[in-house]
């Protein structure tokens, strides 16, 4: 029997059931009856969520004495699992299951296998439809669709019969005309201010059992031909010009809105008898249970952009038109969103729309790209946002600080509109900065250079004065790409960097992607899941792999430079002999241009990143050949300490200004003496004042820092002498204070140089 089938006939039963004129409790003692009679189970039962807790309702199979006395906690047990994760169970043998919570009153104690799903109800969990069944067996995937299905018709008699707690019971929200600041993760740093709006108004779902299946398929073939009109004119109107970045983040978007399997998915649950608007949310209801079991950040992303696309699909079907961009802001806005999607970021009213807060979200996410294009500070990872917010209030953003902060008091408002004035204050300093070479106080220059990755990070080069570009990511164009971009794209992208660069050198990575930052397209037919992605078959070593992506983007980024220099850098560099087998492809590619008597380059640079600690070993064989060396000091830094950085137990545990990293980077310095190479930090470490000042006091004279950095270090450049912190920086390590970055800070003060 298929999902569809099954479903179907649990469906019409249920649906004489709802139609009939007795109680709800009545209704639910029969729904357990049909649901065991149909999965061949002995027990199905239902728990309701009642005054902060999950009660067993009704029930087939169990003791009947423990209906209304059995409850569970959220998150006690099985049950209470289900309920708190809005997650499906599927176990041969419950018992086994380290939640696992024995109720001996229930009568549970003979039956072995255990099934059940979350009813759910406006995005949350009010109750869990379980099945049991003696012999210890898994229940098939035909089973648990039907289950999930019959799910979301509960859901609707549940909620209609006002059977469970209203949503603001028992959430802890507390009291909402209180100030409360909650924590989360800056996606796009920036402060900001303004009154909350909630990007999209819930639907709600009226009724789930279709009368006529037919006619419900043609509404939802109907909606998809209407969303991706939406699509197509949103994508052609974007903001990003011709190729960008943001362009191709929306063709991966617009990709998904024309994806068939999705279609046939929402098809499928419509054939097991439910409206078209169940059925899109019955897909969607999948989607998130799938995302919680996505490991890899980049493919949770994308399943996010197919969630934003399924809310667009249920507007449109429901005939619940609009989000807030489409009724307009009227002052300074806050956007509040669980997710949200690339697209509808694009509908709103830059100049109203002042910050965005996501309960989910990260930093690989589509959104962000966008958000970070239009200047928009973006808060993420806010977890139950919406319990302690009212639309209308009032919102402050410190993603500087990870923090917002809801209905402030007037003395918090107070003290952030000083720090705000202050930081406006500070930025039109270092603006005016931006004309002024840093020399130190000894009259030593030292360069300043910053990283990009997009196309639209160029405008800051001169709006900052940075010396050029020390870093340009370019796997950025891989990662928001649904398909590998194609080399004239490629081209494309490195001949507008350099155009916008003018005269200021641009140094090229070669995309580092792999590990932790996977592309669909690329996965090897041989790759496994890697435990520690950091160290893994990423950058340089899946590029040799894969020589048809690293010569596509040789050849591009030598025709983009023709009649130009090129600065060329190779991530993740262990030994020198990949450092020769990289520079051998471009080579090859040289003498391929020569041939098609092509324009070269008027010089190209060739440079390594050193973030694999092995590589400090051998730079007396790499130096020779080298023309540059980037220390990268986020991969360096958890390398040489074991401690992965996205792990958040370990973040924050080993700091930059240990003696043991320090050293580490002089000894990178002293090696270098005497050689022709340039020797730079690219990374979060140089752009920290007090860990500048560390870099200085080592002998790095060149820094590749985020634009936001650029003039706060040129700044803190014309208040050192360069000698006299070299001294004070060779005597710490020689015999380390107990606290180098107390130490360091008191010295500072002392000159009167401010750190962050």
């Amino acid at each position: 029997m298929s999902a569809a089938t099954s479903a179907r006939t649990i469906l019409s039963r249920l649906h004489e059931v709802m139609a009939s004129r007795i109680h709800a409790q009545g209704k639910l003692d029969q729904v357990v009856q049909i649901i065991g009679e149909e999965l061949d189970s002995e027990v199905c039962s239902i728990y309701l969520l009642r005054e902060g807790s999950l009660e067993l309702f009704a029930t087939r199979g169990l003791n009947q004495t423990a209906v209304h006395v059995t409850r569970l906690g959220i998150g006690e047990g099985l049950t209470g699992q289900i309920a708190d994760h809005v997650e499906t169970l599927n176990l041969a043998e419950a018992a086994a299951h380290p939640d696992f919570a024995h109720r001996p009153e229930t009568g549970e104690d003979m039956y072995h296998s255990f099934a059940g799903v979350p009813i759910v109800r406006r995005q949350r969990a009010i109750g869990v439809l379980n099945v049991q069944h003696v012999d210890p067996r898994k229940y098939e995937d035909v089973e648990i669709e039907a289950l999930q299905t019959v799910a979301m018709v509960l859901a609707e008699l549940i909620d209609n019969a006002e059977l469970v707690d209203g949503e603001d019971a028992g959430d802890g929200q507390g009291n909402l005309a209180e100030s409360l600041k909650l924590d989360g993760l800056a996606l796009v740093k920036g402060l900001a201010s303004g009154t909350a709006v909630y990007h999209q108004p819930r639907i709600t779902i009226e009724q789930t059992v279709a009368d006529d299946i037919e006619a419900e398929r043609q509404r939802v073939y109907r909606a998809f031909d209407r969303m991706r009109e939406q699509i197509d004119h949103m994508t052609s109107q974007a903001e990003f010009g011709i190729g960008g970045d943001g362009e191709e983040v929306l063709q991966t978007y617009k990709m998904f809105a024309y994806d068939e399997g999705w279609g046939r998915r929402i098809n499928e649950a419509i054939d097991s008898g439910l409206t078209a608007e169940a059925a899109i949310e019955r897909v969607q209801q999948r989607t998130r249970m799938r995302m919680r079991e996505i490991d890899d950040p980049l493919l949770r992303d994308r399943m996010h952009d197919l969630e934003d696309l399924a809310n667009r699909l249920l507007r449109i079907v429901s005939g619940q038109l609009g989000t807030a961009a489409t009724k307009g802001l009227r002052g300074d806005t806050i956007l509040i969103a669980r997710n949200l999607g690339p697209a509808e970021l694009l509908e709103y009213d830059k100049r109203r729309l002042k910050g965005v807060v996501l309960e989910e979200g990260s930093l690989t996410a589509h959104v962000v790209i966008v958000a970070r294009a239009m200047g928009i500070p973006v808060l993420g990872q806010v977890g139950g946002l919406r319990s302690h917010l009212r639309e209308g209030d009032h919102i402050l953003i410190d993603a500087d600080r990870a923090a917002v902060t809801l209905r402030p008091s007037q003395t918090i408002i107070d003290t952030f509109e000083t720090r705000f004035a202050k930081n406006r204050k500070r930025q039109a300093a270092y603006a005016a900065m931006r004309d002024v070479e840093p020399f130190s106080r000894d009259g030593t220059r030292v360069h300043v250079m910053m990283n990009a990755g997009l196309r639209d990070d160029m405008s800051a080069l001169s709006l900052t004065g940075a010396d050029g570009i020390g870093l340009f990511r370019t796997e950025f164009q891989f990662l928001v790409s649904a398909t590998m971009p194609a080399r004239d794209r490629q081209v494309r992208l490195y001949r507008d960097v350099l155009d916008s660069a003018g005269d200021k050198p641009v140094i090229f990575r070669t995309v580092d992607i792999g590990g932790d930052k996977a592309v669909p397209y690329l996965n090897s037919e041989h790759a496994i899941r890697e435990e520690n992605p950091a160290m893994g078959w990423r950058a340089l070593r899946l590029a040799m792999e894969r020589k048809g992506l690293l010569k596509a983007q040789a050849r591009s980024l030598l025709e983009a430079s023709a009649g130009r220099n090129l600065n060329v850098m190779f991530p993740m560099v262990s030994e020198p002999w990949e450092f020769d087998a990289a520079k051998c492809v471009f080579e090859e590619q040289i003498a391929f241009l020569k041939k098609q008597k092509k324009v070269l380059p008027d010089q190209i640079r060739y440079g390594a990143m050193l973030e694999v600690p092995a590589l400090a070993e051998v730079l007396d064989i790499l130096v020779p050949k080298l023309s540059f060396i980037s220390i990268g000091t986020n991969d360096l830094t958890q390398f040489l300490f074991a401690a992965d950085r996205a792990n958040p137990k370990l973040a924050e545990r080993y700091d930059w200004l240990s003696p043991a990293i320090l050293r580490f980077l002089r000894r990178i310095v002293q090696s270098t003496i005497g050689s022709q190479i340039d020797v730079a930090v690219c990374g979060e470490m140089g752009g920290r004042r007090l860990e500048a000042l560390a870099l200085l006091g080592l002998g790095i004279r060149r820094l590749s820092i985020t634009p936001a950095a650029v003039g706060p270090i040129k700044e803190l450049v014309r208040k050192v002498d360069l000698t006299e912190i070299g001294e004070a920086m060779n005597g710490w390590l020689i015999s380390p204070p107990e606290d180098l970055r107390a130490t360091m800070l008191a010295w500072a003060e002392e000159r009167g140089i401010e750190t962050d």
